[in-house]
């Protein structure tokens, strides 16, 4: 009995230690919000992205130049940018899509068009942020602050 009961909590504790972490808000409806630090997120996570596409560029570049390249530093700031592209993604879609941006009646014309536009723009950061994790074009994460810029100032009024 003892035996069987230390094999169970073995495997629990290993399916507890890999199991994937939840890398955005949760879609559990418990009213713990914090826009502010949602915000600072998807900015820290614009910084990231551009500092990988850079590096991956850079390290292009000097096996373009006949260097020996660093593949494995290569793959580990390809896999930076897709990581902090996918949290992006995931704020804009689990947190600010599903549960903070509600849907308005759209009899009362300007709370609708308030939701519409604040819609459209988290669509639109969502193709600019898979743009951005197929690309090194920087373009793509300027647009994406323009995006994330304008969305701040229709979602706080």
């Amino acid at each position: 009995m003892k035996k069987t009961a230390a094999i169970a909590l073995l495997g629990m504790l290993t399916l507890g230690f890999s199991a994937p972490q939840a890398l955005a808000h949760c879609q559990m409806p418990c009213g713990i919000y914090d826009d502010e630090a949602r915000f600072r997120a998807m900015d820290e996570d614009l910084v990231t992205i551009e500092k990988a596409m850079r590096q991956i560029e850079d390290l292009a570049q000097h096996a373009a130049n006949g260097e020996v390249p660093n593949v494995n530093q290569m793959v580990r700031w390809v896999l930076t940018k897709e990581k902090h592209v996918d949290e992006f993604s995931e704020t804009v879609t689990y947190y600010f899509m599903t549960q903070r941006v509600k849907p308005a009646d759209p009899q009362d014309r300007a709370a609708y068009k308030k939701y519409v536009k604040q819609v459209t723009l988290l669509h639109q950061m969502l193709v600019e942020a898979m743009k951005a994790k197929q690309t090194t074009d920087l373009g793509h994460v300027e647009q994406l602050r323009k995006l994330l810029a304008e969305f701040k100032s229709v979602y706080g009024n």
